[in-house]
């Protein structure tokens, strides 16, 4: 059989990870070809849709490499894209999409060695994993994982997450960074499953056990985030067939 090749993209940061990069190749230290790099000022603008989107054209993981700690130029630039990178491999594990091909790390610019390593180490993991699926079923899921992270809900979520962990909420109340994880892991399941439904909804009309099979969930999730997203006027109710309602979406 030929030889699986990944193709990786990485976004380097302009200050540290680019410039260890740069110091990797004229210190000649060896690391895989197979990333193509996107320079950055910062990974923290690096928006979680710019992954999606590398997914969805057949890119078989994806690297975001910043300043450590303490040492962004622009002070907290690093912290917010852990929050974001976090929050996205979180919504890939609902998925058949491995979050490992998903990876975050921190590289400044005196360490051209530590580059090549973590290249090298990715290449080897995304080899191990294989080729990501090129199947409509794949793409469905992804474009459902696009439509969450574009979303107001994951957006605020990822923004709160400081003030509510170390001050407090607008009702004066402080929840503790364990509490607060759990909670985005819900939430974001949540939203991931009412946008599977919207999808699954929007070329064909569907019941609830016609979902729940579809989707793989149990009937009772199905139902709750149909009528939420009826309520929010997603999806509407076309008519019934063996006694069963069946809704499409509006959108």
């Amino acid at each position: 059989m030929k030889e699986f090749k990944p193709r990786i993209l990485s976004f380097l940061c302009n200050w540290c990870s680019y410039a260890g990069a740069d110091l990797a190749g004229v210190s000649r230290i060896k690391y895989a070809p197979n990333i193509r790099v996107i320079r950055v000022m910062c990974s923290g603008r690096v928006d979680p849709l710019l992954i999606i989107n590398a997914f969805l054209k057949k890119i078989d993981g994806v690297m975001v490499l910043g300043c450590h700690f303490g040492d962004c130029h622009y002070l907290n630039g690093n912290y917010n894209a852990e929050k974001r990178i976090i929050a996205t491999r979180k919504l890939l594990a609902f998925t058949s999409i491995e979050p490992e091909r998903l990876y975050l790390d921190w590289v400044s610019a005196a360490e051209g060695e530590r580059f090549a390593t973590l290249v090298n180490s990715f290449v080897r993991k995304i080899k191990e994993i294989g080729p990501i699926a090129k199947t409509d079923e794949v793409k469905n899921i992804l474009l459902a994982v696009k439509d969450v992270l574009s979303g107001e809900v994951f957006r605020h979520l990822t923004g709160i997450e400081w003030q509510v962990t170390e001050k407090e909420n607008v009702y004066g109340e402080k929840i503790s960074e364990f509490e607060f994880k759990n909670r985005l892991e819900k939430i974001l399941y949540q939203e991931f499953i009412r946008c599977r439904i919207a999808r699954l909804l929007k070329d064909k009309t569907f019941s609830v056990p016609e979902i729940s099979s579809a989707l793989d969930i149990s009937p009772d999730l199905a139902f709750n985030e149909v009528c939420a997203l009826q309520e929010k006027g997603f999806v509407s109710l076309v008519d019934i067939k063996d006694e069963y309602p069946r809704y499409k979406s509006n959108q």
